[in-house]
């Protein structure tokens, strides 16, 4: 399985409004909830007035679009990191998933996962 390296420094943060967050930016997700409006994106794109935020991200990508069928493929890459004491936060697309790591975490992260036969791209 292929994992591809996003070069982005990432944030996840807490914002109040949608109308806070710049659409035009190249990578963002947005989560709402009855409880919270979430956003991770672009640490250069984060809105001013955000409620928390939480910088230091990196992230990377299964690649390729990935069948709903499929069972497993998170819950094997983070019991990889977990192994090594490594910290996740997931997102998930209609795609595929999108795996953040602290910026410290990163490169070991890559190499374990690159031992584990994942092929980082």
């Amino acid at each position: 399985m292929e994992l591809k390296r996003l070069d982005y420094e990432l944030t996840v943060c807490k914002v109040k409004d949608i109308a806070d967050i710049s659409l035009d930016s190249k990578f963002f997700f947005i989560g709402k909830t009855d409880e919270e409006l979430s956003l991770v994106c672009l640490t250069e794109n984060v809105p001013a007035d955000t409620l928390a935020r939480e910088d230091g991200w990196r992230a990377f990508r299964i690649q390729g679009v990935l069948d709903f069928s499929l069972i497993g493929i998170l819950s094997r890459i983070s019991a990889v990191l977990a192994e090594e004491k490594i910290g996740i936060f997931a997102v998930s697309t209609y795609n595929t998933d999108y795996i953040l790591v602290k910026e410290e975490s990163f490169e070991g992260a890559m190499s374990v996962l690159a031992e584990k036969g994942y092929t980082i791209v």
